[in-house]
């Protein structure tokens, strides 16, 4: 047996059944017509963003599309955020629908001509990631007659310790190296474009509470020396994000009321030249990844050679992060339980497989259930981030999986 990560707390058993926004799991895969499927809590996605505000009540929060663009989802999360954060023309067409250009930004280190010419003429800010993506934003806005709004985003000389994705301290891809970020805010205002800030992303999925204040601390300073050599205050100053989800078993919550009071602390004593800079921070696994459930339902259950294996509808074409083949080194197992059955004793170890023809297909390695029949729904939790749109849905030709946000 191996074990599992713990269900989020939000998700309840109401007679021994898993309840998704107050009601049962099998009633959301009746109102789909067939599984696999996703629901989505949005209460849960709610209460976070009231965390989140409650702790930082200074900070404006940007919510990070890439994590979870659903339609629906999006379209009720956008009023309850400042901001929105957008890596591709297709995010920004999405963005757009539910919040005005003005307060999306665009970031991501290979900007076709086609997508800057968008972002420009809507009036998005581009996060610009080179000193050549500069170069092509503003002959294209001189071609379109617009003024573009333009971030810089930094590769920061630090980065995020306890971070499941470094994106900082080291040689990169993603934005301009510290010694010549100012070099290139001089170059901005030369250009006449207009000069949004700084975007400064050191590290995502951390846990330590500790680490993220340090990161912060040490970004604060970051931009206030990029301002002194660039002789310009930033307007805005995107911290960047990092705060992580207790997807597997061992993994505690991170306090985010601790990481507030830090980042108050900081920000009260932070350098004459932020004095009247704005600060965000973006956010988009914390927000939605507990929110999020993917529902299968139990097609087969075979042995071989003494272990059980339960064979779903739903696989790694849906859930690639579950499977552990998104973002992980060493496979571990996302919470899972039989739905029907949420408040019932283990009584056997199975492995939950999908129907792909792959051995990556296991959204559940050796993990102890109640027992399990043909025909029971099987939820995945965390599944609110990283899920359908992050997984290679066109493999071996199975159709998507539904998506459902409750209460809207």
């Amino acid at each position: 047996m191996k074990p599992m990560g713990a269900f989020p707390r939000e998700f309840v058993a109401q007679s021994g059944a898993l309840t998704i926004g107050g009601r049962p799991a099998d009633g959301w895969a009746v109102e789909a017509g067939d599984t696999p499927m996703f629901v989505y809590d949005i209460e849960i996605v709610a209460a976070r963003i009231a965390r989140f505000r409650a702790a930082m009540p200074a900070i404006d929060l940007h919510y990070a599309i890439k994590a979870n663009p659903h339609a629906d989802l999006l379209a009720a999360i956008a009023p309850l955020v400042d901001g929105l954060d957008v890596a591709s023309s297709g995010e920004l067409a999405k963005a757009m629908i539910v919040k005005p250009a003005a307060s999306i930004s665009f970031a991501g280190p290979g900007k076709r001509d086609d997508e800057l010419v968008a972002a420009i003429t809507a009036g998005a800010t581009l996060n610009v990631e080179s000193e050549g993506e500069a170069t092509r934003a503003f002959a294209i806005g001189d071609r379109l007659g617009h003024t573009p709004r333009m971030a810089v985003r930094v590769n920061p000389d630090i980065e995020l310790r306890g971070s499941g994705m470094r994106m900082g301290g080291r040689a990169s891809p993603f934005g301009v190296d510290a010694v010549r970020a100012a070099a290139l805010v001089k170059a901005i205002l030369a250009a006449g474009a207009d000069w949004r800030g700084f975007h400064i992303y050191a590290g995502s999925q951390a846990l330590d509470a500790g680490a993220i204040i340090e990161t912060q601390a040490a970004t604060i300073a970051l931009a206030a020396r990029l301002a002194e050599e660039a002789s310009v205050a930033p307007p805005l100053v995107n911290l960047g994000g990092g705060f992580g989800v207790p997807y597997f078993a061992g993994d505690a919550a991170l306090d985010v009321e601790r990481v507030g009071d830090a980042l108050a602390e900081a920000l009260a004593s932070r350098p004459a030249i932020l004095g009247k800079t704005r600060f965000a921070i973006e956010l988009g696994r914390w927000l939605v990844a507990e929110a999020g459930v993917y529902l299968t339902r139990v097609i087969d259950i075979k042995q071989s050679q003494g272990e059980t294996f339960v064979v779903v509808d739903g696989g790694l074409n849906h859930q690639l992060a579950a499977s552990g083949n998104f973002g992980t080194v060493v496979r571990r197992n996302y919470p899972i339980a039989v739905a029907a059955r949420m408040g019932h004793a283990p009584t056997e170890t199975v492995s939950v497989v999908g129907p792909l023809c792959t051995p990556l297909d296991r959204l559940g390695d050796k993990v102890a259930l109640p027992p399990v029949h043909v025909g029971d729904l099987i939820a995945i939790f965390m599944a609110g981030a990283y899920g359908a749109s992050a997984s290679p849905t066109a493999f071996l030709g199975h159709p998507p999986a539904s998506e459902i946000v409750t209460g809207i």
